[in-house]
């Protein structure tokens, strides 16, 4: 439950829209929170530096959070990146040399302001939790911390592109989801008449990012661009990594402890795509008065005692029935003062006619018994429907559901019913030897953990397009017929596997629709296999804890239209195609303070035929709405993809109305060949 915070020991003064000016002329619109005394008594600055409209997209969090760190004495910059909201210019893609270069001069102009001590630090969750850690790595000087949420220090490996060296559904969804973000027009209110001018300069050059991003299938210069692990040692700041178990890039907290030489903490609760001090599933924490002890230590100097935190808090789930959307989930916070710890230790198991068979330490030569003939595995293309969203953000509806349907379409490998608690702690990694009857193919590997009532509930996957198996920048042809080994590294994980359950390993050849399936339907030869399970000792309590979220006053706004959220599959009788149907309306809201409405919704349709991965289709809808009585606007943009087996294509339709009068209208289309993916 939040606390809500009306009393501070600062009085807050705002300011809508403060112009930041760009060496090259561009002005930047930032809003700004910041003690009414500043003047007398100059404060840090925290920026957070996005493309997601701070009148009325990132406005909830925003509500919570900048008035609070305001009145706690601290100047909160919330910048539009250029092309978006009221800040001018045009953005073409993620993390730019542009976009790191306009942080940075926004931290260099900050850090010379009057009201400021000449401290800075990045805050931001997603994208800005990527762009901190980027602008971390160009090291600016007043650039002193860092706090990075829900984040990742790999484009490639680790982002909503690819996965494994895998194309992610995700690549689709979120091209669309910003061409539709980016397409909507600045408040009139703020930069005036020159508003409709602004917007269709916008739209006459919108781009869709798929088209680049399908350009760049393997691991090459444009993915190391703002991939922080190319040389960890570039950042200087200290750095608060903060993630949750339900989010994609639950790794990234885990790299920065193991390999951040500046000082560094991370923090992993159970949540989705989300700030911690409102994230599901519960418990929150008080994420505001936890970045405040970082930023008290490291932009005010005081001694706040996070320098001897555990590097390492990670929350530890309890085993529950599955379900799509959790809103509590039981466990216990646990720690480690460092990390990696030497706690942790690895407890193998090997795959066998008798399923998951545990090695003794003396006996590792279990690990490499072979089946000549293999374990068959060739799943049906519509394999993964259970597995939820790949970046769950809506409160409800997208989580994991129960895994049944997927383990009857995979091979698995079950263990014995368990004597005793196991808390997994860190990174499974399933090793094995396959042959494939095709050039081309991907696996996917899920531990489960079956539970007495006759549940499977996902702990955590792993994917590898099998053509990577040696080199995600140079892959080559699997060699038919001929026997290889792999490695899957498994997304960490921190999971209680309770006394009288049964561990369960499933591999399969689809994953749909998180992962774009591999031209040909597949047959992989497994030969042998083993996993290696990261076990910590048991934690008997709670080893530490957080304070209850505290927050500001919420957002002021009318309720035109309630939000949504569905997901569901069927299939067609007549033609076998299964389709994955999600919905999301993010609703209708008046901001009560300057009248601007807002709303949106989105609808995607993934289709595809259990026998025929070349039917694969995706087509989404998006429409955004917004404006004021007398003047009102609406984006729509629909998008569609497939392919077969020598190329991907898709299409796009953008069209703007202002007052229900068409004003814009643009179709795009493009076609690029497939390359090991």
């Amino acid at each position: 439950m939040m606390k809500f915070v009306t009393e501070f020991p600062n009085e807050v003064i705002e300011h809508a829209d403060m112009g930041i000016v760009m060496s090259d002329g561009c002005r930047l619109s930032a809003r700004v929170w910041m003690p009414a005394n500043v003047a007398q008594k100059p404060a840090p600055v925290i920026l957070e530096h996005l493309p997601y409209r701070k009148r009325d997209g990132t406005i909830v969090r925003d509500q919570f959070t900048h008035p609070w760190f305001a009145g706690h004495g601290y100047v909160c910059i919330r910048t539009d990146m250029r092309g978006n909201g009221e800040s001018e210019g045009l953005m073409d893609d993620e993390y730019t040399e542009q976009e790191l270069k306009d942080a940075v001069e926004v931290i260099e102009w900050a850090a010379k302001q009057p009201w400021c001590n000449g401290s800075v630090g990045m805050m931001g969750i997603s994208w800005g939790g990527f762009n901190g850690l980027q602008v971390a790595a160009l090291a600016p000087e007043a650039l002193k911390a860092v706090i990075t949420l829900c984040s990742s220090v790999d484009r490639y490996a680790d982002d909503i592109h690819y996965k494994g060296g895998c194309l992610l559904g995700e690549n689709f969804g979120w091209s669309t989801n910003m061409l539709s973000y980016s397409s909507r027009p600045p408040d009139a209110e703020l930069v005036g008449d020159r508003w409709r001018e602004m917007w269709l300069h916008r739209l006459e050059n919108m781009e869709v990012s798929l088209s680049t991003w399908l350009r760049h299938q393997h691991r090459d210069a444009y993915w190391e661009n703002g991939s922080v692990c190319e040389d960890y040692s570039l950042i200087k700041a200290a750095v608060l990594s903060i993630g949750g178990w339900h989010d994609g890039y639950r790794n990234t907290i885990s790299h920065l402890v193991e390999n951040l030489s500046s000082p560094v903490k991370g923090i992993v609760g159970p949540w989705i795509h989300k700030y911690p001090h409102y994230a599901g599933p519960n418990p929150a924490i008080g994420f505001l008065q936890e970045a405040k002890r970082w930023w008290d230590q490291y932009l005010k100097g005081e001694d706040t005692g996070v320098v001897d935190d555990p590097d390492y808090r990670a929350y530890l789930m309890d085993s529950v029935e599955p379900k799509r959307w959790l809103p509590d989930r039981p466990g216990r916070w646990i720690t480690e003062q460092q990390w990696p710890s030497r706690r942790i230790g690895l407890v193998k198991y090997r795959f066998s006619d008798n399923g998951l068979q545990r090695v003794d330490g003396h006996d590792e030569n279990k690990n490499n018994t072979v089946n000549s003939v293999g374990w068959m595995i060739s799943s049906p293309q519509d394999c993964g429907a259970a597995a939820g969203e790949y970046f769950p953000f809506a409160f409800g509806d997208e989580l994991p559901a129960e895994q049944t349907s997927d383990d009857e379409r995979s091979l698995c490998f079950d263990g014995n019913i368990t004597d005793q608690d196991a808390d997994i702690v860190g990174t499974p990694t399933v090793n094995l030897r396959l042959s494939s009857d095709k050039a081309n193919g991907h696996i996917t590997v899920r531990l489960l953990d079956l539970r007495p009532d006759g549940t499977s509930a996902l702990m955590t996957f792993g994917v590898l397009n099998l053509t990577h198996r040696n080199s995600h920048q140079n892959p080559t042809s699997i060699a038919v017929d001929e026997v290889f080994d792999v490695s899957i590294v498994l997304d960490q994980i921190a999971y209680r596997l309770p006394s009288g359950h049964r561990l369960r390993v499933a591999l399969s050849t689809a994953n749909w629709p998180t992962l774009w399936p591999s031209p040909e339907h597949v047959t992989l030869a497994v030969h042998s296999g083993n996993l290696s399970l990261p076990v910590r000792p048991h934690a008997e309590a709670g080893e530490c804890a957080f304070e209850v979220p505290e927050v500001a006053p919420a957002w002021k706004k009318e309720v035109l239209r309630q939000d949504a959220h569905s997901r569901s599959t069927k299939t067609d009788e007549a033609t076998g195609i299964v389709t994955t149907e999600i919905f999301c309306d993010f609703g209708e809201n008046r901001d009560l303070d300057h009248g601007l409405i807002s709303g949106g919704w989105m609808d995607e349709n993934w289709s595809i035929h259990p026998d025929d991965p070349l039917l694969a289709e995706v087509t989404s809808h998006w429409q955004q709405t917004g404006g004021r009585e007398g003047l009102m606007w609406r984006t729509e943009v629909a998008t569609s993809m497939g392919s077969d087996a020598e190329a991907f294509y898709f299409t796009a339709n953008l069209t703007a109305f202002e007052n229900e009068q068409e004003v814009f209208n643009r179709d795009y289309s493009d076609q690029v060949a497939r390359n090991l993916v």
